[in-house]
């Protein structure tokens, strides 16, 4: 669920000072994004917008399975085929993933 090589990279190119505000600042930006997505149901314009916003954030501080099904969502919208991921799914994802990472977090700041 997590790419721990991208999560020290990116740990390393801002550095373990800035580390931490990153981290809260994309959980919080995650968070309100994931609890947008309903109310963008039947506009795929901004669900598509939302999504790929996710991926990129998500994609960035290591999230891989997440960013993978949300562009999966873009892709299916921008071809036409609606919106194909239940909110739900991704917002479960999204704990499982955030838990995994908070719980290996102290392994790699020790690291």
């Amino acid at each position: 669920m997590i790419d721990w090589q991208r999560v020290s990279d990116l740990r390393a190119e801002i550095g373990a000072e800035d580390f931490d505000e990153v981290v809260a600042l994309f959980l919080t930006e995650v968070q309100a994004t994931l609890d947008r997505l309903p109310g963008c149901a039947t506009d795929r314009h901004a669900l598509s917008e939302q999504l790929h916003f996710l991926k990129g954030s998500t994609l960035n501080l290591g999230f891989s399975r997440l960013s993978t099904l949300c562009e999966a969502g873009e892709l299916a919208i921008s071809a036409g085929l609606g919106a194909p991921l239940d909110p739900e799914m991704l917002c479960s994802c999204y704990a499982r993933s955030r838990q995994e990472f908070l719980d290996q977090l102290p392994r790699l700041r020790a690291a």
